[in-house]
């Protein structure tokens, strides 16, 4: 028995399914995408044609920001600011809303008697028969009405905008928006005089208050100037005066603390200088002063003298060197004599230096202080100046204003006027039908789509290869055809079970031996092929061919294969190890009496249970007489041994098992074989299922080859089968294939 390990659990696949299945399951299901875009084209059909046809009168209005001003650009009505964006935004906004608003609309409704036309009210044709209510409507009732059917549209970038009224009477429809224009137009001059004549009487009331606030202000100013013995003339001059004074005494200070800065810095500098080492002077100090160069060059020259002296080996007695010492220490309190003298004279001009600080800036402070003083009386002074001319200012601006406005009251200016009066509509603009029923047909077509959609989403079967790989995470080897494919009637039609087999005189799991050519026998051809390229240099040898429910059609494709693998040469035993419901004997018709289970109790008289077969080099081991305990007897030693005996004595085992799903036979046998297949019905097997065989196998680490995909139509193009229906029988009853050479 092979050691193959099965292959590690893949990952889950997701419920979405690809676009490719997606549009497989449209072409499958086109009758059903179709027959919905019809209805619902159909439904919206009737549904518009049956609706009331609805007119547009549509008009053009021009809204000036800005009223004409026949006094001048200069005058403005209260709230006109007409060269602000955002003014002008919110004002066309404004305008738009009263055009919608419930003032105007009431007003139409007055003047037209709107309220007492019930065909008006419920949009219907003049004349048309309507129920009188039993509550009479209202102007607000008729007001509510031409709100809902007004429609307000700005022309972009222009002043202009488009006011549309839809009704079911052309006429009527016409005459509600003329007369809606002619309202807002007489509302919107009657607000503009309200407002001038409200703002002329505020003006005018003004003028008094601030008349008395100027003489008054006048009278402050005069008062304040006579007491302080003020002139605006002298109090301007001193001032300037004071500031120039000021201007000087600062910039002679800021020259003074500057000079005291410098000294200060020689003084230091100065200090620094050791009486060790006199000749390290600052370089400041020997460019200002030529005796301070010249006495420093001869104490630096006396004290080479002494160095070169003592280079010459003479020592400090020597005549010589008495003398360079004597002549370095003269130069020496010489050069120390004369910084002191340097730093004394810098001590005398920072003395100065300082005074003259302290004395800037006193009459620094002094003038400082008389400009204060001189500040608070002009701050006093400015500030009824500045009050008396405030007053005039507004006074004589509301003047103006308040005369501007008595003129303008007199004017009947609008800023708003009809550019195109309304037509009488010709044709109406609702329902729209063409767009309607087509809008209905994509509709549909889209429903259509959806409820596919929704039904592949909920659909659980298995029912193509895809779906064995993607959900059931085994590799697809083989798909079976179903056996309806197989079997037609005089007219080309296929012919149910009972009449197949009445037809051929035997069951359908023999077709592979009976029809060579057919499409189920190739396609065990291809299973067997698969399994043979799966493990080329240790082929299966014990083969289990199990499912996860029953009638999944594990015993047609056990049959097909082991029939295939005899035609290919080799010795086969097909063994029924469905002890509880076996079906090998019934299907090649032949006795039950002995079996595997007789085989069990008498070991070494194996060869009597084995039955030939009417298939060359295929044998069969029935299942022999069921016993009460199935899993003990396939978990026993005895029948682990039995197939060892049959190992030697065959080149293929190929063993028809119980479903997984119920009972746990399977999942032993799986145990002792080389792999094991799992049969799937398409269209039956739910995913779940499938997922929980596979589960149960891994979890006894079976090894697993692969499923087979049963009982697949040939007209399901889109389930993979196209190949076998191109090896369906072809005109004349030649064949498309031939049964293949035995291989290994």
């Amino acid at each position: 028995m092979s050691t193959s390990l099965p292959p590690e659990t893949p990952t889950p696949a997701s419920a979405s399914i690809t676009l490719q299945q997606f549009w497989r399951s449209l072409r499958r299901s086109y009758p059903l995408v179709l027959g919905v875009a019809l209805g619902v084209t159909v439904a919206v059909s009737f549904y518009v044609l049956g609706k009331t046809k609805i007119y547009r009168a549509t008009t053009t209005v021009k809204i000036e920001p800005a009223s004409i001003r026949p006094l001048g650009d200069d005058v403005q009505t209260p709230g006109e600011n007409a060269e602000n964006y955002w003014w002008n935004k919110e004002y066309y906004e404004t305008q738009y809303r009263i055009i919608r608003s419930r003032r105007v609309a009431e007003e139409v409704s007055r003047r037209l008697g709107l309220h007492k036309d019930p065909t008006f009210l419920r949009n219907l044709p003049s004349g048309s028969p309507v129920e009188t209510p039993a509550e009479a409507p209202t102007l607000i009732d008729a007001a509510n009405v031409v709100q809902s059917r007004l429609e307000v549209t700005p022309v972009k970038n222009s002043r202009l905008v488009e006011l549309s009224f839809e009704d079911a009477e052309p006429a009527r429809a016409k005459r509600v928006l003329t007369t809606l224009s002619e309202v807002y137009i007489e509302q919107n001059l009657e607000a503009a005089l309200a407002s001038r004549g409200s703002a002329g009487l505020w003006l005018n009331g003004q003028l008094g208050k601030l008349k008395a606030e100027l003489e008054k202000s006048e009278i402050e100013l005069h008062e304040y100037k006579k007491s302080k013995q003020l002139l605006s003339a002298s109090l301007d001059d001193q001032s300037n005066m004071l500031r120039a004074e000021m201007q000087q005494l600062n910039t002679e200070l800021t020259g003074a603390r500057a000079k005291r800065e410098q000294l200060m810095a020689h003084v230091t500098q100065l200090n620094r200088v050791s009486a060790e080492r006199p000749e390290e002077l600052p370089a400041a100090e020997l460019l200002n002063s030529e005796l301070l160069r010249s006495l420093r060059s001869s104490y630096v020259e006396a004290q080479s003298q002494a160095q070169s002296l003592r280079g010459q080996g003479k020592g400090e007695n020597h005549p010589e060197m008495q003398s360079a010492a004597a002549r370095a220490g003269t130069a020496r309190e010489a050069l120390l004599a004369e910084v002191r003298n340097v730093q004394e004279a810098y001590r005398r001009d920072l003395t100065a230096a300082e005074r003259e600080i302290t004395g800037l800036a006193g009459l620094y402070e002094s003038a400082k202080k008389r400009a204060l003083d001189l500040n608070l009386l002009e701050i006093e002074f400015n500030r009824l100046s500045r009050t008396k001319e405030n007053t005039e200012k507004i006074y004589g601006l509301v003047l103006e204003r308040a005369k501007e406005s008595d003129l303008t009251g007199q004017m009947r200016f609008n800023n708003i006027e009809v550019v195109d009066p309304p037509l009488l509509p010709r044709a109406p603009v609702k329902p729209w039908v063409s767009l309607s029923i087509a809008a209905g047909l994509f509709g549909g077509l889209a429903l259509g789509v959806a409820l596919v959609f929704a039904r592949e989403q909920l659909d659980r079967r298995v029912k193509a290869p895809s779906d064995v790989e993607q959900y059931v995470a085994l590799t697809c080897l083989a798909v079976f055809p179903s056996i309806a494919s197989e079997a037609t009637g005089t007219k080309g039609r296929p012919l149910g079970r009972k009449a197949r087999a009445s037809a051929r005189g035997a069951a359908p799991e023999l077709q592979v031996h009976r029809q060579p050519s057919g499409a189920l026998a190739e396609a065990a051809r291809a299973l067997r092929t698969n399994l043979v390229f799966m493990a080329p240099d240790r082929p299966f040898a014990r083969i289990l061919v199990t499912s996860p429910s029953p009638a999944e059609g594990k015993s047609t494709v056990a049959c097909s294969l082991a029939i295939t693998m005899a035609q290919a040469g080799k010795s086969v035993l097909l063994l029924d190890a469905d002890l509880r419901r076996p079906r090998i004997a019934q299907v090649f018709d032949v006795p039950n009496g002995g079996g595997v289970t007789s085989a069990l109790l008498e070991p070494n008289g194996i060869e009597q249970y084995l039955v030939p077969s009417e298939v060359p080099n295929l044998f069969l081991l029935p299942s022999g007489p069921l016993p009460p305990n199935p899993a003990e007897l396939l978990h026993s030693a005895s029948f682990e041994r039995l197939l060892e005996t049959l190992g030697k004595r065959f080149d293929r085992i190929v063993i028809d098992s119980p479903p997984l799903g119920p009972v746990t036979d399977a999942a032993i046998l799986s145990r002792l074989v080389d792999t094991t297949l799992l049969v799937v019905r398409s269209a039956t097997t739910m995913k779940e299922a499938a997922r929980g065989a596979v589960r149960a196998l891994r979890a006894v680490s079976a090894p697993i080859a692969g499923a087979v995909l049963n009982d697949v139509s040939d007209r399901s193009h889109d389930y993979g089968y196209q190949y076998y229906a191109y090896q369906r029988t072809g005109e004349g009853g030649r064949t498309n294939d031939a049964p293949p050479p035995p291989t290994a």
